[in-house]
């Protein structure tokens, strides 16, 4: 292994982790090559030179192109993080130049954003007025990739979903309860109580089956002895979601109970008294392990930390 390292250190150079990202986008050595203004032949050499270097080859042809093996699955993963990480070093070198105060990107679960995300977000453009902030709000499943390739500084979400969670550092912060919600004008605002029984008349907004959300509904109504809703209306945006339930009274949908709480306290939508009987599923900060923070992120995971401490 040592050996390996001193080799790599020694003679590996960007324009062939370049290439190889550019191999696993293009599927092509002849499309790889001119996308980096290269001729073939010396992009083959470049290629020969890395499988050398790490005693193993890395891609495989098929009917698509040159597709990589598990080691070059791996080596690809490792040449988008460097580039990304160099390319975060120059920004940050520039804006340091410029007197500018770098970039934070950071990826969300929906549930985290009203409580846990936005306030933080805040409070760290009023003390950094020249940090630029980017928030990606989406499913673990797929921050997790992002958080690999160095898209995203840490993700607020969860790593249990990664086949290899142990490559990730994950520090617990709240629960997300979901509830059921529905718009201002349906019939069952109001209610003390309502079962999922009581909601089979209405249409269902759902979401695709790689959220959360999907698997959490149709769990709950597997308990309540009910198949899942035919010809619901599906979407993965939580503002359309609310958006036809205010145009409709016979929809009916579920959200995480942060969000509904801040459409429901300006009257967009209502949610309804019913008793959920699966537990919240945890969610928390999630960084690499082995990747070096910026200054902005670990600020930023510092007040997650306080926040979530109790009172």
């Amino acid at each position: 292994m040592k050996n390996t390292l001193d080799v790599l250190m020694s003679r590996l150079r960007m324009k062939q982790l370049q290439l190889l990202i550019s191999l696993d986008d293009h599927k092509s050595l002849h499309k790889a090559s001119s996308a980096m203004a290269m001729t073939q032949s010396a992009a083959s050499k470049a290629l020969a030179e890395l499988e050398s270097m790490l005693e193993a080859p890395l891609f495989e042809r098929a009917k698509s192109g040159l597709i990589p093996n598990p080691f070059g699955r791996c080596v690809v993963r490792y040449a988008r993080v460097l580039a990304a990480d160099l390319s975060a070093l120059c920004q940050e070198v520039a804006q340091i130049r410029a007197g500018t105060g770098g970039r934070l990107t950071v990826g969300t679960i929906m549930g985290a954003v009203p409580a846990v995300v936005a306030p933080i977000v805040n409070d760290m453009h009023a003390k950094h007025p020249d940090l630029a902030i980017e928030i990606i709000e989406d499913t673990s499943a797929r921050m997790l990739p992002m958080l690999d390739d160095g898209r995203v500084d840490l993700v607020i979400g969860r790593s249990s979903v990664s086949d290899q969670p142990s490559k990730y550092h994950y520090q617990p912060l709240a629960d997300e309860p979901l509830c059921i919600v529905v718009g201002p004008a349906h019939e069952r605002t109001g209610a003390r109580e309502v079962g999922f029984a009581d909601l089979a008349p209405y249409r269902w907004v759902t979401y695709p089956s790689y959220m959360p959300m999907s698997a959490l509904l149709e769990r709950e109504l597997d308990l309540a002895g009910l198949p899942m809703p035919a010809n619901p209306i599906s979407t993965a945006s939580p503002l359309m979601t609310v958006t036809l339930l205010q145009e409709s009274p016979q929809l009916v949908s579920i959200l995480p109970a942060s969000v509904a709480r801040v459409f429901e306290r300006y009257g967009m939508l209502r949610i309804l008294p019913v008793r959920m009987k699966s537990k919240s599923q945890t969610y928390g900060v999630v960084t690499r392990k082995g990747g070096a923070l910026s200054q902005a992120a670990r600020q930023f995971v510092q007040m997650l930390r306080e926040q979530s401490r109790p009172h």
